[in-house]
């Protein structure tokens, strides 16, 4: 079976660009963790044969560094000189650096990451928080994007444009560079690092990627869901994402107002072991609502005092389709209508097959489950099924725009494709 007749596929695709590369810290080990012995030891081998090139020489050395690669990236020099500082507890004593000794040794210990080379795709869409000089009925919005290069290490990575009053999604020009952002802080708990990211203000938001930082995301900053939350007399834009170390997996969360400036914190309780979870987009009697699976299979309501801790909850949705008898799964935070809380799914049918549906839950009590979907929304298409995970299509939000339903998703994990659909065609079509 096809996906609905009244779902509007339209021709806009976002593909992955592997010729998209920023420069990330490199060091004989696998960032992030720390150096031990033998690490240290062939850095300082690296510094001593610096140190030991002549002047002219290094000059000549540096120069032909820079001709090479400058203009592939914002300020390299400055990244040269700040990777040198960055390393230098690993270092030996040493003479001092001259600025070009600085700044040759940093680019021994940075490099070329193509971060989108393998795949760009599980997109989640919000509100751009700068609505001006934006026709009258449409929006500008935000698009976050899983991207994954080399060695499958997710990041996460972002795409502006703009929806017309009738619906119509425009993609803006990707910038050609990329960056990653300054740790302004970081601070170190029982649960994990709470770090502080800082992204230069006259860099386009296409430019920014957020790469692992800590030791908990070091395989892959995975899925975030991105939701416009009102906080009464603010507005924040949260994202729950998967962090992946190469053996455990657990949800943590983004924090950011002016997606300039992020804030990221580890989640604790019991559904934040798992992956897949989804933040109402306000609280509800002075609490946080949380859609999660923390059993691998059923859906779960949860509330919380706390937004950083989340245990406990009642299922309220479990597979009952043949699509989705494997397991359901949110795809992305619940959307608010007039008919009650619109919640995008993803159900794992036979061979693995990963579709759209939806759910709407009862807008004062999101526990009780008004309609399905009993077949899904997108499902996918045969000329569409090869790609990186073949099979799949999945989202991790979408959008309200007047009286639409604004859907980017993904393809076989590979690239995204985006898609309209009025609200009362949709919820017409639900059980």
């Amino acid at each position: 079976m096809s996906q609905v007749t009244s779902l509007n596929r339209q021709p806009v695709w976002l593909r992955p660009n592997p010729a998209r590369v920023v420069v990330r810290p490199f060091r004989p080990a696998i960032e992030p963790r720390d150096l031990n012995a033998t690490d240290k030891t062939r850095a300082n081998h690296i510094v001593d044969r610096v140190l030991a090139l002549d002047a002219a020489t290094a000059e000549l050395q540096l120069a032909d560094v820079l001709q090479n690669f400058q203009g592939r990236h914002r300020n390299l020099l400055e990244a040269f000189e700040s990777r040198a500082d960055d390393m230098e507890d690993a270092f030996a004593a040493h003479k001092n650096f001259t600025r070009v000794q600085r700044r040759l040794v940093g680019a021994y210990f940075l490099h070329e990451y193509s971060f989108e080379a393998a795949a760009l795709f599980n997109p989640s869409i919000v509100d751009h928080p700068d609505q001006s000089n934006v026709l009258p009925g449409s929006r500008r919005f935000i698009l976050s994007v899983r991207a994954v290069g080399e060695g499958h290490i997710s990041s996460l990575t972002f795409r502006t444009g703009t929806i017309s009053v009738d619906g119509i999604v425009t993609l803006d020009p990707t910038a050609p560079l990329a960056s990653i952002p300054k740790v302004q802080s970081r601070t170190t708990g029982p649960h994990g690092d709470e770090v502080e990211l800082v992204f230069r203000p006259d860099e386009d938001v296409s430019e920014r990627v957020i790469f692992p930082v800590t030791l908990t995301q070091s395989n892959g900053i995975e899925d975030a869901r991105f939701v416009k939350f009102d906080a009464g007399d603010h507005i924040v834009y949260y994202a729950t994402f998967t962090a992946y170390s190469g053996r455990e997996i657990r949800s943590e969360l983004i924090a950011t107002t002016d997606f300039l400036s992020f804030r990221i914190t580890p989640l604790q309780g019991t559904a934040a072991r798992n992956k897949g979870m989804g933040l109402f987009p306000r609280k509800f009697g002075g609490q946080f609502a949380m859609i999660a699976r923390h059993d691998n299979e059923n859906l779960y309501l949860i509330y919380s005092d706390d937004l950083h801790v989340w245990n406990g909850g009642a299922a309220i949705l479990k597979p009952q389709f043949p699509w989705e008898f494997v397991q359901i799964g949110n795809c992305g935070a619940p959307i608010e209508l007039d008919e009650g809380w619109l919640l995008l799914t993803h159900g794992v049918g036979p061979v693995r097959k990963y579709s759209i549906g939806a759910v709407l839950l009862d807008k004062d009590d999101p526990s009780k489950v008004i309609a399905r979907s009993r077949e899904p929304l997108i499902r996918p298409e045969p000329a569409e099924r090869e790609g990186y995970v073949p099979n799949v299509v999945y989202t991790c939000g979408a959008m309200r725009h007047a009286d639409q339903i604004i859907l980017p998703y993904a393809i076989s994990d590979t690239f995204c494709n985006f898609a309209n659909i009025r609200i009362d065609a949709l919820i017409g079509m639900l059980d």
